[in-house]
């Protein structure tokens, strides 16, 4: 009689390698592609990102403009985006008093800083479809829900942001699946390094530079105090 084999170490072994192979492609995919984004753009198109002028918000004709360089993985721009820039926007901006400029300032790749260029390029796409602030209030308004997750790709929650302020979303995918503002972001984060803006949020308002944020009190302060100085904007 021919001697029974004792398959169950294989079948045991077999699960072990099934659990294995779906642990190393759900980690994978999770990932998704956020580190497209960081990877080093060419020099030469990285070079004319100094010029962009970042996103504005209120009138041309505003007596002063105030530039805000912001990660979208800052806990304190955050803060600042959810609590004191709507007094700003409803006060000042919307007011005519001052024009209000957003410059990305990415400041790293990993720990919680992991997916700062992502964000950054997701609300690039969106500014593309002339959505960038919405895009801006989802990704700082929901920051605690993607922001701070090693390993976990956030391009799932940002195509949800995405879809809730109406994009286009055949042209929102094909603008990350191409990383198209890549270069530019990147020459950005490299500009302001180079005029050694390394904190965020950092405001440069006239010819004062402010590390951090305020309250809407001391920035109408500032504000008021640099109108007052300034020859009129032609």
């Amino acid at each position: 009689m021919a001697q029974q084999v004792n398959l169950r170490p294989f079948y045991w072994a077999l699960g072990l390698l099934a659990v294995a192979g779906a642990a190393w492609i759900w980690t994978s995919t999770s990932r998704g592609n956020v580190a497209m984004y960081s990877q080093p753009a060419p020099a030469s198109d990285t070079a004319g990102a100094a010029a962009f002028p970042g996103y504005a918000k209120g009138s041309d004709s505003a007596a002063i403009v105030v530039h805000e360089y912001a990660d979208f993985t800052c806990p304190v721009c955050g803060r600042f985006a959810v609590l004191t820039f709507p007094d700003l926007e409803s006060r000042l901006i919307q007011t005519g008093k001052i024009q209000w400029r957003f410059h990305d300032r990415p400041l790293g790749t990993t720990g919680e800083h992991e997916f700062s260029y992502a964000a950054s390029h997701a609300a690039a796409c969106a500014g593309e479809q002339d959505r960038f602030w919405e895009m801006e209030y989802q990704l700082f308004n929901n920051q605690s829900a993607w922001a701070w997750r090693p390993g976990h790709s956030p391009e799932g929650a940002f195509r949800d942001y995405a879809r809730a302020i109406n994009l286009d979303l055949a042209k929102y995918d094909d603008c990350m699946k191409t990383g198209r503002f890549r270069a530019r972001i990147q020459g950005e984060a490299q500009a302001a390094e180079a005029n050694a803006i390394n904190n965020t949020p950092t405001f440069i308002i006239g010819n004062l530079r402010i590390p951090g944020a305020l309250t809407y009190d001391g920035f109408k302060q500032v504000i008021d105090s640099v109108i007052a100085k300034a020859p009129a904007r032609k």
